[in-house]
Protein backbone atom coordinates (compact mmCIF):
# COMPACT_ATOMS: atom_id res chain seq x y z
CA UNK A 1 0.00 0.00 0.00
CA UNK A 2 1.40 3.43 -0.93
CA UNK A 3 2.35 5.81 1.86
CA UNK A 4 -0.49 8.34 2.31
CA UNK A 5 0.58 10.42 5.32
CA UNK A 6 2.88 13.39 5.88
CA UNK A 7 4.78 14.27 9.07
CA UNK A 8 5.30 17.99 9.72
CA UNK A 9 8.03 18.97 12.15
CA UNK A 10 7.38 22.47 13.50
CA UNK A 11 10.40 23.54 15.53
CA UNK A 12 9.54 26.80 17.28
CA UNK A 13 11.17 29.22 19.68
CA UNK A 14 9.69 27.80 22.87
CA UNK A 15 8.53 24.33 21.83
CA UNK A 16 8.79 21.63 19.20
CA UNK A 17 5.73 20.02 17.64
CA UNK A 18 5.10 17.17 15.27
CA UNK A 19 1.80 16.91 13.41
CA UNK A 20 0.78 13.94 11.32
CA UNK A 21 -1.48 14.76 8.36
CA UNK A 22 -3.33 12.47 5.98
CA UNK A 23 -3.43 13.00 2.21
CA UNK A 24 -6.36 15.44 2.55
CA UNK A 25 -4.34 17.46 5.11
CA UNK A 26 -6.57 16.49 8.01
CA UNK A 27 -4.70 16.18 11.30
CA UNK A 28 -4.30 12.56 12.37
CA UNK A 29 -2.14 13.00 15.48
CA UNK A 30 0.16 15.54 17.11
CA UNK A 31 2.63 15.96 19.94
CA UNK A 32 4.34 18.97 21.52
CA UNK A 33 7.14 19.60 24.01
CA UNK A 34 8.42 22.83 25.47
CA UNK A 35 12.12 23.27 26.16
CA UNK A 36 14.12 25.73 28.31
CA UNK A 37 15.13 29.23 27.30
CA UNK A 38 18.51 30.51 28.45
CA UNK A 39 19.28 34.19 29.14
CA UNK A 40 22.97 34.40 30.04
CA UNK A 41 23.12 38.21 29.84
CA UNK A 42 20.87 41.17 29.18
CA UNK A 43 19.49 40.91 25.64
CA UNK A 44 21.04 37.45 25.12
CA UNK A 45 18.82 34.44 24.29
CA UNK A 46 20.13 30.90 23.78
CA UNK A 47 18.87 27.36 23.26
CA UNK A 48 20.63 24.12 24.07
CA UNK A 49 20.92 22.32 20.69
CA UNK A 50 20.39 18.91 22.26
CA UNK A 51 17.13 20.15 23.78
CA UNK A 52 15.97 21.10 20.30
CA UNK A 53 16.98 17.77 18.79
CA UNK A 54 15.60 15.62 21.60
CA UNK A 55 12.27 17.45 21.60
CA UNK A 56 11.94 17.06 17.81
CA UNK A 57 12.78 13.38 17.81
CA UNK A 58 10.50 12.64 20.77
CA UNK A 59 7.50 14.50 19.34
CA UNK A 60 7.96 12.95 15.89
CA UNK A 61 8.02 9.46 17.37
CA UNK A 62 5.04 10.26 19.62
CA UNK A 63 2.90 11.58 16.75
CA UNK A 64 3.66 8.53 14.61
CA UNK A 65 2.80 6.23 17.50
CA UNK A 66 -0.42 8.11 18.31
CA UNK A 67 -1.45 7.78 14.68
CA UNK A 68 -0.91 4.02 14.83
CA UNK A 69 1.44 4.26 11.86
CA UNK A 70 4.93 3.22 10.89
CA UNK A 71 7.64 4.71 8.72
CA UNK A 72 6.31 2.90 5.66
CA UNK A 73 3.03 4.84 5.95
CA UNK A 74 4.71 8.25 5.70
CA UNK A 75 5.38 9.67 2.24
CA UNK A 76 7.55 12.47 3.50
CA UNK A 77 8.61 14.81 6.26
CA UNK A 78 8.23 18.58 6.05
CA UNK A 79 10.31 20.78 8.33
CA UNK A 80 9.50 24.33 9.40
CA UNK A 81 11.57 26.20 11.92
CA UNK A 82 12.31 29.29 13.95
CA UNK A 83 14.38 31.34 11.53
CA UNK A 84 17.74 33.11 11.98
CA UNK A 85 18.59 31.06 15.09
CA UNK A 86 22.20 30.11 14.53
CA UNK A 87 24.12 26.90 15.19
CA UNK A 88 27.63 25.75 14.37
CA UNK A 89 28.54 22.12 14.86
CA UNK A 90 31.38 19.66 14.43
CA UNK A 91 31.01 17.81 11.12
CA UNK A 92 32.55 14.68 12.61
CA UNK A 93 30.50 14.38 15.80
CA UNK A 94 27.40 16.43 14.94
CA UNK A 95 27.72 18.21 18.30
CA UNK A 96 27.31 21.98 18.47
CA UNK A 97 30.32 24.03 19.58
CA UNK A 98 28.10 26.43 21.58
CA UNK A 99 24.47 26.90 22.48
CA UNK A 100 22.28 28.08 19.61
CA UNK A 101 22.04 31.88 19.44
CA UNK A 102 18.32 32.62 19.09
CA UNK A 103 16.80 35.07 16.61
CA UNK A 104 15.77 37.33 19.51
CA UNK A 105 19.36 37.69 20.73
CA UNK A 106 20.84 41.21 20.61
CA UNK A 107 24.47 40.57 21.62
CA UNK A 108 25.81 41.73 18.25
CA UNK A 109 24.06 45.11 18.30
CA UNK A 110 27.36 47.01 18.60
CA UNK A 111 28.93 45.05 15.73
CA UNK A 112 25.89 45.83 13.59
CA UNK A 113 26.05 49.51 14.47
CA UNK A 114 29.72 49.59 13.46
CA UNK A 115 28.90 48.01 10.08
CA UNK A 116 26.17 50.59 9.48
CA UNK A 117 28.50 53.42 10.50
CA UNK A 118 31.09 52.09 8.05
CA UNK A 119 28.56 52.46 5.23
CA UNK A 120 27.76 48.81 4.48
CA UNK A 121 23.98 48.95 4.90
CA UNK A 122 23.22 49.73 1.26
CA UNK A 123 25.21 46.73 0.00
CA UNK A 124 23.50 44.38 2.44
CA UNK A 125 20.04 45.70 1.61
CA UNK A 126 20.64 45.55 -2.14
CA UNK A 127 21.89 41.95 -2.09
CA UNK A 128 19.82 40.40 0.70
CA UNK A 129 16.74 42.62 1.11
CA UNK A 130 17.58 42.80 4.82
CA UNK A 131 18.80 45.45 7.23
CA UNK A 132 22.00 45.08 9.20
CA UNK A 133 20.60 43.90 12.51
CA UNK A 134 21.47 41.39 15.26
CA UNK A 135 18.24 39.56 14.33
CA UNK A 136 19.88 37.85 11.35
CA UNK A 137 22.42 35.05 11.32
CA UNK A 138 25.58 36.63 9.88
CA UNK A 139 26.81 38.51 12.94
CA UNK A 140 25.79 35.59 15.15
CA UNK A 141 28.04 33.31 13.09
CA UNK A 142 30.89 35.80 13.35
CA UNK A 143 30.40 36.06 17.13
CA UNK A 144 30.65 32.27 17.50
CA UNK A 145 33.78 32.11 15.34
CA UNK A 146 35.41 34.88 17.38
CA UNK A 147 34.33 33.77 20.86
CA UNK A 148 34.53 29.97 20.86
CA UNK A 149 38.22 29.01 21.20
CA UNK A 150 39.60 27.57 17.98
CA UNK A 151 36.31 27.94 16.07
CA UNK A 152 37.57 30.23 13.32
CA UNK A 153 40.60 28.03 12.59
CA UNK A 154 38.42 24.91 12.51
CA UNK A 155 35.83 26.60 10.29
CA UNK A 156 38.47 27.62 7.78
CA UNK A 157 39.76 24.04 7.79
CA UNK A 158 36.28 22.75 6.89
CA UNK A 159 35.77 20.95 10.19
CA UNK A 160 32.63 22.85 11.20
CA UNK A 161 29.17 23.38 9.68
CA UNK A 162 26.78 26.30 10.06
CA UNK A 163 23.04 26.02 9.83
CA UNK A 164 19.76 27.49 10.89
CA UNK A 165 17.59 25.07 12.87
CA UNK A 166 16.17 23.35 9.78
CA UNK A 167 19.67 22.61 8.54
CA UNK A 168 20.79 21.25 11.92
CA UNK A 169 17.72 19.01 12.11
CA UNK A 170 18.25 17.75 8.55
CA UNK A 171 21.85 16.90 9.42
CA UNK A 172 20.75 14.98 12.52
CA UNK A 173 17.80 13.28 10.80
CA UNK A 174 20.00 12.04 7.95
CA UNK A 175 22.78 10.91 10.25
CA UNK A 176 25.11 13.64 8.98
CA UNK A 177 24.61 12.69 5.33
CA UNK A 178 23.05 15.99 4.18
CA UNK A 179 24.14 19.58 4.84
CA UNK A 180 21.48 21.63 3.10
CA UNK A 181 18.84 24.29 3.65
CA UNK A 182 16.11 25.89 1.56
CA UNK A 183 15.99 29.31 -0.06
CA UNK A 184 13.69 30.84 2.57
CA UNK A 185 16.05 30.08 5.44
CA UNK A 186 19.12 31.04 3.43
CA UNK A 187 17.45 34.38 2.73
CA UNK A 188 17.45 35.18 6.48
CA UNK A 189 21.19 34.87 7.05
CA UNK A 190 22.29 38.26 5.60
CA UNK A 191 24.67 36.26 3.38
CA UNK A 192 22.38 35.20 0.52
CA UNK A 193 21.83 37.16 -2.69
CA UNK A 194 18.06 36.81 -3.10
CA UNK A 195 18.13 38.02 -6.70
CA UNK A 196 20.70 35.50 -7.94
CA UNK A 197 19.83 32.78 -5.43
CA UNK A 198 23.42 32.17 -4.26
CA UNK A 199 25.67 32.76 -1.26
CA UNK A 200 27.37 36.11 -1.83
CA UNK A 201 31.20 36.07 -1.64
CA UNK A 202 31.42 39.81 -0.98
CA UNK A 203 29.12 39.50 2.03
CA UNK A 204 31.05 36.48 3.31
CA UNK A 205 34.18 38.62 3.23
CA UNK A 206 32.40 41.53 4.91
CA UNK A 207 31.27 39.41 7.86
CA UNK A 208 34.41 37.28 7.95
CA UNK A 209 32.65 33.96 7.36
CA UNK A 210 34.39 31.04 5.58
CA UNK A 211 32.37 29.59 2.68
CA UNK A 212 33.25 26.10 3.93
CA UNK A 213 30.73 26.56 6.76
CA UNK A 214 27.71 27.00 4.49
CA UNK A 215 25.03 24.48 3.42
CA UNK A 216 23.75 23.81 -0.06
CA UNK A 217 20.59 25.81 -0.90
CA UNK A 218 17.62 23.99 -2.46
CA UNK A 219 13.95 24.51 -3.40
CA UNK A 220 11.38 24.42 -0.59
CA UNK A 221 9.83 21.26 -2.02
CA UNK A 222 12.60 18.78 -2.81
CA UNK A 223 13.95 15.39 -1.77
CA UNK A 224 16.49 16.60 0.80
CA UNK A 225 17.49 13.11 1.92
CA UNK A 226 16.30 10.14 3.96
CA UNK A 227 16.23 9.76 7.72
CA UNK A 228 18.64 7.34 9.35
CA UNK A 229 16.82 3.97 9.62
CA UNK A 230 17.28 3.67 13.38
CA UNK A 231 15.32 6.85 14.13
CA UNK A 232 11.89 5.62 13.02
CA UNK A 233 12.46 1.95 12.22
CA UNK A 234 12.97 2.59 8.49
CA UNK A 235 14.04 5.58 6.35
CA UNK A 236 11.54 8.39 5.67
CA UNK A 237 12.18 10.95 2.94
CA UNK A 238 12.56 14.60 3.98
CA UNK A 239 10.72 16.40 1.18
CA UNK A 240 10.02 19.96 2.30
CA UNK A 241 11.66 22.80 4.24
CA UNK A 242 10.62 26.41 4.81
CA UNK A 243 11.19 28.95 7.56
CA UNK A 244 8.20 29.26 9.84
CA UNK A 245 6.80 32.50 8.44
CA UNK A 246 7.17 31.39 4.84
CA UNK A 247 5.58 28.06 5.73
CA UNK A 248 2.64 29.93 7.24
CA UNK A 249 2.36 32.02 4.06
CA UNK A 250 2.15 28.77 2.10
CA UNK A 251 -0.29 27.24 4.58
CA UNK A 252 -2.48 30.34 4.24
CA UNK A 253 -2.40 29.84 0.44
CA UNK A 254 -1.07 33.37 -0.13
CA UNK A 255 0.15 32.48 -3.61
CA UNK A 256 -1.12 35.60 -5.41
CA UNK A 257 0.64 38.99 -5.36
CA UNK A 258 -1.09 41.32 -2.91
CA UNK A 259 -2.13 38.61 -0.45
CA UNK A 260 -0.92 39.16 3.12
CA UNK A 261 -0.81 36.99 6.21
CA UNK A 262 0.24 37.65 9.78
CA UNK A 263 1.34 34.96 12.21
CA UNK A 264 1.10 35.50 15.96
CA UNK A 265 3.45 33.29 17.92
CA UNK A 266 6.30 34.35 20.20
CA UNK A 267 6.75 37.23 17.78
CA UNK A 268 4.51 38.50 15.00
CA UNK A 269 5.39 38.35 11.35
CA UNK A 270 3.44 39.79 8.43
CA UNK A 271 4.30 38.79 4.85
CA UNK A 272 2.95 40.40 1.69
CA UNK A 273 3.37 38.41 -1.53
CA UNK A 274 4.96 40.71 -4.15
CA UNK A 275 5.34 38.14 -6.94
CA UNK A 276 8.47 37.42 -8.93
CA UNK A 277 10.23 40.72 -8.23
CA UNK A 278 11.72 41.74 -4.88
CA UNK A 279 10.45 45.13 -3.69
CA UNK A 280 13.10 47.34 -2.12
CA UNK A 281 11.52 48.84 0.97
CA UNK A 282 11.80 52.55 1.69
CA UNK A 283 10.02 52.13 5.02
CA UNK A 284 12.35 49.79 6.88
CA UNK A 285 10.63 46.54 5.94
CA UNK A 286 12.45 43.48 4.65
CA UNK A 287 12.40 42.04 1.16
CA UNK A 288 12.67 38.27 1.37
CA UNK A 289 12.03 34.98 -0.41
CA UNK A 290 8.44 33.85 0.17
CA UNK A 291 9.11 30.43 -1.36
CA UNK A 292 11.09 28.77 -4.12
CA UNK A 293 9.47 26.03 -6.22
CA UNK A 294 10.85 24.49 -9.38
CA UNK A 295 13.87 26.80 -9.21
CA UNK A 296 11.65 29.92 -9.32
CA UNK A 297 11.67 32.34 -6.41
CA UNK A 298 8.58 34.27 -5.28
CA UNK A 299 9.24 37.28 -3.08
CA UNK A 300 7.57 39.04 -0.16
CA UNK A 301 7.74 42.18 1.90
CA UNK A 302 8.01 41.26 5.56
CA UNK A 303 7.54 43.11 8.78
CA UNK A 304 8.88 41.46 11.91
CA UNK A 305 7.69 42.15 15.45
CA UNK A 306 9.87 40.57 18.12
CA UNK A 307 7.29 40.41 20.93
CA UNK A 308 3.70 39.22 20.43
CA UNK A 309 2.77 36.06 22.35
CA UNK A 310 5.90 36.67 24.40
CA UNK A 311 4.09 39.64 25.96
CA UNK A 312 1.45 37.23 27.25
CA UNK A 313 4.21 34.96 28.56
CA UNK A 314 5.60 38.00 30.39
CA UNK A 315 2.24 38.57 32.05
CA UNK A 316 2.28 34.94 33.16
CA UNK A 317 5.92 34.29 34.03
CA UNK A 318 7.27 37.76 34.77
CA UNK A 319 4.37 39.42 36.57
CA UNK A 320 2.29 36.44 37.69
CA UNK A 321 -0.90 38.21 36.57
CA UNK A 322 -2.29 35.13 34.79
CA UNK A 323 -1.84 31.38 35.02
CA UNK A 324 -2.63 30.63 31.38
CA UNK A 325 -2.79 32.61 28.16
CA UNK A 326 -6.52 32.13 27.68
CA UNK A 327 -7.19 34.39 30.69
CA UNK A 328 -5.94 37.51 28.90
CA UNK A 329 -8.94 38.03 26.59
CA UNK A 330 -11.55 38.09 29.39
CA UNK A 331 -9.27 40.31 31.50
CA UNK A 332 -8.80 42.74 28.61
CA UNK A 333 -12.53 42.86 27.94
CA UNK A 334 -13.13 43.81 31.58
CA UNK A 335 -10.51 46.60 31.59
CA UNK A 336 -11.52 50.17 32.43
CA UNK A 337 -12.39 51.86 29.09
CA UNK A 338 -11.49 55.26 30.58
CA UNK A 339 -7.84 54.24 30.98
CA UNK A 340 -5.53 54.36 27.97
CA UNK A 341 -2.64 52.18 29.11
CA UNK A 342 0.03 51.32 26.53
CA UNK A 343 2.71 48.65 26.59
CA UNK A 344 5.59 49.12 24.15
CA UNK A 345 7.08 45.61 24.38
CA UNK A 346 10.66 46.45 23.41
CA UNK A 347 12.06 43.78 25.73
CA UNK A 348 14.70 42.84 23.12
CA UNK A 349 14.52 46.03 21.06
CA UNK A 350 11.96 47.05 18.46
CA UNK A 351 11.67 45.36 15.07
CA UNK A 352 10.07 46.74 11.90
CA UNK A 353 9.56 49.47 10.98
CA UNK A 354 11.67 51.02 13.80
CA UNK A 355 14.65 48.64 14.01
CA UNK A 356 15.89 50.01 17.30
CA UNK A 357 18.08 47.37 18.95
CA UNK A 358 18.68 49.59 22.00
CA UNK A 359 15.05 50.39 22.86
CA UNK A 360 13.68 48.64 25.95
CA UNK A 361 10.13 47.97 27.08
CA UNK A 362 7.99 50.63 28.71
CA UNK A 363 4.43 51.24 29.89
CA UNK A 364 2.58 54.52 29.63
CA UNK A 365 -0.67 55.93 30.98
CA UNK A 366 -0.61 54.13 34.32
CA UNK A 367 -2.82 55.46 37.09
CA UNK A 368 -3.41 54.39 40.68
CA UNK A 369 -6.35 52.35 39.39
CA UNK A 370 -4.37 50.45 36.76
CA UNK A 371 -4.24 46.73 37.46
CA UNK A 372 -4.12 43.28 35.88
CA UNK A 373 -7.04 43.99 33.55
CA UNK A 374 -5.41 47.07 32.07
CA UNK A 375 -2.04 45.31 31.83
CA UNK A 376 -3.67 42.42 29.94
CA UNK A 377 -5.43 44.77 27.53
CA UNK A 378 -2.24 46.75 26.95
CA UNK A 379 -0.30 43.57 26.17
CA UNK A 380 -2.86 42.35 23.63
CA UNK A 381 -3.36 45.78 22.07
CA UNK A 382 0.40 46.19 21.65
CA UNK A 383 0.30 43.37 19.13
CA UNK A 384 -2.52 45.10 17.22
CA UNK A 385 -0.72 48.45 17.14
CA UNK A 386 2.54 46.87 15.98
CA UNK A 387 0.66 45.10 13.18
CA UNK A 388 -0.79 48.45 12.12
CA UNK A 389 2.73 49.87 11.88
CA UNK A 390 3.66 46.99 9.53
CA UNK A 391 0.56 47.22 7.34
CA UNK A 392 0.96 50.97 6.87
CA UNK A 393 4.62 50.52 5.90
CA UNK A 394 3.64 47.82 3.39
CA UNK A 395 1.07 50.08 1.78
CA UNK A 396 3.64 52.85 1.48
CA UNK A 397 6.23 50.52 -0.11
CA UNK A 398 3.84 48.71 -2.44
CA UNK A 399 0.70 50.81 -3.06
CA UNK A 400 -1.07 47.84 -4.69
CA UNK A 401 -1.29 46.35 -1.18
CA UNK A 402 -3.90 48.96 -0.26
CA UNK A 403 -6.15 48.47 -3.27
CA UNK A 404 -9.00 46.08 -3.92
CA UNK A 405 -10.58 43.98 -1.20
CA UNK A 406 -7.76 44.15 1.34
CA UNK A 407 -7.93 41.57 4.11
CA UNK A 408 -5.49 40.11 6.61
CA UNK A 409 -5.25 36.33 6.99
CA UNK A 410 -4.12 35.41 10.49
CA UNK A 411 -2.76 32.35 12.24
CA UNK A 412 -0.75 31.30 15.27
CA UNK A 413 -1.59 30.73 18.91
CA UNK A 414 -2.89 34.21 19.71
CA UNK A 415 -5.60 34.18 17.03
CA UNK A 416 -7.71 31.79 19.10
CA UNK A 417 -8.66 34.87 21.17
CA UNK A 418 -11.81 36.41 19.68
CA UNK A 419 -11.25 39.60 21.69
CA UNK A 420 -7.76 40.07 20.27
CA UNK A 421 -8.83 39.42 16.69
CA UNK A 422 -11.73 41.86 16.96
CA UNK A 423 -9.44 44.51 18.41
CA UNK A 424 -6.95 43.79 15.59
CA UNK A 425 -9.68 44.42 12.98
CA UNK A 426 -10.67 47.61 14.82
CA UNK A 427 -7.13 48.99 15.02
CA UNK A 428 -6.27 48.07 11.42
CA UNK A 429 -9.68 49.14 10.10
CA UNK A 430 -9.47 45.97 7.98
CA UNK A 431 -11.29 42.64 7.91
CA UNK A 432 -9.34 39.89 9.64
CA UNK A 433 -9.85 36.32 8.37
CA UNK A 434 -9.20 33.36 10.66
CA UNK A 435 -8.93 30.00 8.82
CA UNK A 436 -10.36 26.65 9.81
CA UNK A 437 -6.85 25.26 10.29
CA UNK A 438 -4.92 27.47 12.69
CA UNK A 439 -1.74 25.39 12.47
CA UNK A 440 -0.86 26.94 9.15
CA UNK A 441 2.90 26.82 9.75
CA UNK A 442 2.86 23.04 10.08
CA UNK A 443 0.30 22.87 7.27
CA UNK A 444 2.66 24.74 4.95
CA UNK A 445 5.51 22.34 5.75
CA UNK A 446 3.21 19.38 5.18
CA UNK A 447 2.05 20.82 1.86
CA UNK A 448 5.62 21.18 0.62
CA UNK A 449 6.41 17.57 1.51
CA UNK A 450 3.14 16.37 -0.01
CA UNK A 451 3.80 18.37 -3.18
CA UNK A 452 7.21 16.76 -3.64
CA UNK A 453 5.76 13.32 -2.87
CA UNK A 454 3.03 13.78 -5.50
CA UNK A 455 0.26 13.55 -2.89
CA UNK A 456 -0.88 17.17 -3.14
CA UNK A 457 -1.69 19.49 -6.09
CA UNK A 458 0.14 22.51 -7.48
CA UNK A 459 -0.26 25.83 -5.57
CA UNK A 460 -3.26 27.20 -7.49
CA UNK A 461 -5.32 24.08 -6.78
CA UNK A 462 -4.10 23.92 -3.18
CA UNK A 463 -5.37 27.51 -2.72
CA UNK A 464 -8.88 26.27 -3.46
CA UNK A 465 -8.66 24.09 -0.34
CA UNK A 466 -8.28 27.08 2.03
CA UNK A 467 -11.34 27.53 4.29
CA UNK A 468 -12.51 30.50 6.38
CA UNK A 469 -13.59 29.87 9.97
CA UNK A 470 -14.53 33.45 10.92
CA UNK A 471 -14.16 36.99 9.62
CA UNK A 472 -13.74 39.83 12.12
CA UNK A 473 -14.95 43.15 10.69
CA UNK A 474 -13.99 46.61 12.04
CA UNK A 475 -16.52 47.99 14.52
CA UNK A 476 -14.66 50.70 16.46
CA UNK A 477 -15.71 54.32 16.01
CA UNK A 478 -13.26 56.31 13.90
CA UNK A 479 -12.74 58.89 16.65
CA UNK A 480 -11.87 56.22 19.23
CA UNK A 481 -9.49 54.52 16.84
CA UNK A 482 -7.75 57.81 16.06
CA UNK A 483 -7.31 58.57 19.77
CA UNK A 484 -5.96 55.13 20.60
CA UNK A 485 -3.57 54.99 17.64
CA UNK A 486 -2.32 58.48 18.47
CA UNK A 487 -1.58 57.37 22.03
CA UNK A 488 0.36 54.37 20.73
CA UNK A 489 2.49 56.50 18.42
CA UNK A 490 3.30 58.90 21.24
CA UNK A 491 4.31 55.96 23.45
CA UNK A 492 6.61 54.54 20.78
CA UNK A 493 8.20 57.93 20.24
CA UNK A 494 9.00 58.10 23.96
CA UNK A 495 10.45 54.57 23.95
CA UNK A 496 12.84 54.86 20.99
CA UNK A 497 16.45 55.04 22.13
CA UNK A 498 17.61 57.70 19.69
CA UNK A 499 20.63 55.51 18.88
Amino acid sequence: MAARHILAIDQGTTSSRAILFDASLAVVASAQREFPQHFPASGWVEHEPEDIWESVLATAREAIAKGGLGAADIAGIGITNQRETTLIWDRRTGRAIHRAIVWQDRRTAKACANLVAAGHEELVAERTGLRIDPYFSATKIAWLLDNVPGARRRAEAGELAFGTVDCFLLWRLTGGAVHATDATNAARTMLFDIGRGVWDSELLDLFGIPAALLPQVRDCAAHFGDTAPELFGAPIAVRGIAGDQQAATIGQACFSPGMVKSTYGTGCFALLNTGDTPVRSKHRLLSTVAYQLGGKRTYALEGSIFIAGAAVQWLRDGLGIIEKASETGPLAEAADPEQDVYLVPAFVGLGAPHWDAHARGAMFGLTRNSGPREFARAALESVCYQTLDLVEAMRADWPAAGTGHAVLRVDGGMVASDWTMQRLADILDLPVDRPNVLETTALGAAYLAGLDAGLLPEPDRFADMWRLERRFSPAMAASQRKRKVGGWRDSVRRTLSGS
